[in-house]
C-alpha cells in the first residue's frame, strides 16, 4: 500500500512537473498596463522592463530586490538608458531579498500608487512562484499579468523551482504565511 502511494505521489508530481515546462510563460506583446513589476536576478528581466517602458506599455516600472547603495544613475549607465527614464519612471526597491518580500515590497508601491493592473517581468520559470506570491500579496483587485523572459536553466534549478511552487501553493492553501 504504501509502495502505491508512493508511487502515485511520484507520478503526480513528475506529470505536474511536465505541465509546469510546457506552460513556461511567454513575454506578453500588445499588453498594457498601469505598472510594471520586475524583481532582480536573471539576465533580460531589467532589459526587458525597460523596453516595455519605452514602448509605453506602462507608467511606471519598479524594480525590487536591489542590492542596497545601487542608485538609478547607476542602473541606467549599466543598461545604456538615459537617466531621464529613471527619473520619471523607475523606481527602485531594496527592502526584498527573496521571492515572498520582492511580492511585499511591490504590493505596498502598488497600493501607494494605487494601481490596478500590473505587469510582472521575470524569468520564464520564476513567474508562476512570483505570480502566486504577488496574488496572495495584494487586494484582489489587481490585475496581474505575467511576463516571461526566456532562459535556459538548469535542470536541477527547474525543479527547485516546481518544488518551491509546490510547498508555497500548499502554505498558501492552508493559510500559512499569506
Amino acid at each position: 500500500m504504501i509502495v502505491r502511494l508512493f508511487g502515485v505521489v511520484a507520478l503526480a508530481w513528475a506529470l505536474g512537473f511536465a505541465a509546469f515546462m510546457l506552460m513556461l510563460p511567454v513575454p506578453l506583446e500588445g499588453t498594457t498596463t498601469d505598472a510594471i513589476v520586475v524583481p532582480t536576478g536573471a539576465a533580460g528581466r531589467i532589459d526587458r522592463g525597460l523596453e516595455l517602458l519605452r514602448r509605453h506599455q506602462a507608467r511606471r516600472m519598479l524594480v525590487t530586490g536591489v542590492a542596497p547603495g545601487v542608485r538609478a544613475i547607476d542602473l541606467a549607465r549599466e543598461y545604456r538608458t538615459p537617466s531621464t527614464l529613471f527619473a520619471c519612471c523607475v523606481d527602485l526597491g531594496a527592502d526584498a531579498v527573496d521571492t515572498r518580500s520582492n511580492a511585499e515590497e511591490t504590493a505596498a508601491w502598488v497600493r501607494v500608487h494605487k494601481y490596478r493592473s500590473v505587469r510582472l517581468v521575470t524569468s520564464d520559470w520564476h513567474v508562476p512562484r512570483a505570480k502566486m506570491e504577488l496574488d496572495a500579496a495584494l487586494d484582489h483587485h489587481v490585475t496581474v499579468l505575467g511576463d516571461g523572459v526566456p532562459g535556459t536553466p538548469r535542470l536541477g534549478t527547474l525543479v527547485n523551482e516546481y518544488n518551491k511552487l509546490i510547498l508555497r501553493r500548499i502554505a498558501l492553501w492552508i493559510g500559512m504565511g499569506s
